[in-house]
């Protein structure tokens, strides 16, 4: 009977289950982080002709981040459940 690899399954570390999407999901985020605090000029956002807003641009990344993240979360719980 062949057996699975730890990979598939995952590898206990310290108690946590530690599996391929946690690791690829910690990389995206450092990354992300990353890349928010790169860049830290100054950007003028124009809210749909009504009106201008001016805001640091790792605000607006990291809005954008979380935002991508919820809507993430919410598109899986509604797939999970149909």
């Amino acid at each position: 009977m062949a057996r699975k690899s730890d990979t598939a399954v995952g590898r206990k570390i310290g108690g946590l289950t530690v599996n391929a999407r946690m690791v690829v999901f910690a990389v995206v985020a450092i990354l992300a982080v990353w890349f928010i605090l790169m860049n830290t000029s100054s950007v003028k956002i124009h809210l749909w002709g009504l009106s201008t807003v001016s805001s640091p641009l790792w605000l607006v990344l990291a809005v954008i981040l979380v935002a991508g993240m919820l809507l993430g979360w919410f598109v899986r719980r509604y797939r999970d459940r149909g």
